[in-house]
């Protein structure tokens, strides 16, 4: 994502609302709300340079539970602040997590068709798939070079490693208990797993495709959701939906800081030295300041955003 301190908008992804909303990004007051979306909205992709923004429609179930899986991907265009055009990705269905690659392609996690779907977005379509290995394939991250794509397959306790160029499964990494979330360091080495069952991070060596350590989340009572790297690298935000905290690690997994935030915080997005937590439990953002340490604002966006961006 390109640099958001001088953002003209934000975007936010109200799950339990049903919604997508813009809103302005100094007063952070709702300026548009775009509704009558099947169930439900999930995730966020911003491409800043062609002001489109992406968001799945995951299905009206939870991740493991999603009885009336969707298979549409909304297109936003950010100038003017409307649906461009919804992708439907059919065969595949329940999109959740979607990355851009090295290779300006879009790859989508759709859980309940054990694929990562290929989307083109010079011609918004659907150009591929690679198999994920598991219906429990939820959320993905792609390594800094392009060669490899991970998805964390939650309640399999497993990670899975693709080929990204050859579009190919190489095979699956065991972890000790099932998992949450995955971030990737800034030189691919690691690949961070959140445990969904304790306050733990699993951190995985790429090169030896193994488990190299366990690090306990402090102050964290109970499992942590999303990890995400600053765009600097500089630190690791990791949020847990059930202890309404947001942890601010640095990249040596030595030193961290616990903060308490508002209900069920989910997704993050950092702006310099701030970070936005959205908190789906009340509908409520919090902005922590990171070099403080401690929430400094907190504002009301929709039911309950899972997602944030500025662009």
């Amino acid at each position: 994502m390109a640099s958001t301190d001088n953002a003209r908008g934000m975007i936010a992804v109200d799950k339990m609302g049903g919604r997508v909303l813009f809103l302005d990004p100094v007063t952070f007051t709702t300026e548009i709300t775009i509704d009558g979306f099947p169930r439900t909205v999930h995730e966020l992709l911003i491409l800043p340079e062609r002001a489109l923004a992406y968001v799945p429609i995951f299905g009206d179930g939870i991740h493991g539970r999603n009885p009336n899986p969707q298979h549409w991907l909304c297109v936003f265009d950010l100038h003017k602040r409307a649906l461009l055009t919804t992708i439907d990705l059919r065969p595949y269905i329940a999109p959740h997590t979607l990355k851009r690659g090295p290779d300006g392609l879009i790859y989508i996690t759709c859980e309940n068709s054990a694929v990562v779907a290929i989307i083109d977005p010079q011609t918004q379509k659907v150009v591929g798939a690679i198999d994920s290995g598991s219906t429990n394939g939820h959320r993905l991250i792609i390594s800094p070079d392009g060669q490899r794509l991970y998805t964390e397959n939650e309640e399999d306790a497993t990670v899975s490693v693709i080929d990204l160029p050859a579009r190919k499964l190489l095979g699956k990494i065991k972890t000790p208990r099932p998992l949450a979330g995955i971030a990737i360091s800034a030189d691919g080495a690691t690949v961070v797993a959140v445990d969904d069952a304790e306050p733990r991070l699993i951190l995985i060596d790429t090169q030896a495709g193994n488990v190299r350590e366990e690090v306990v989340l402090e102050g964290v009572p109970k499992a942590a959701q999303i990890a995400r790297y600053a765009p600097d690298n500089s630190l690791i935000g990791v949020t847990s939906l059930n202890s309404n905290m947001v942890s601010l690690i640095d990249p040596s997994f030595r030193d961290q800081t616990a903060i308490e935030v508002g209900s069920q915080p989910m997704d993050m997005v950092f702006r310099g030295e701030e970070l936005f937590v959205a908190c789906q439990g009340d509908g409520s953002v919090h902005v922590i300041d990171i070099p403080a340490r401690k929430v400094k604002a907190h504002f009301a966006a929709g039911t309950g955003c899972e997602s944030l961006g500025f662009f």
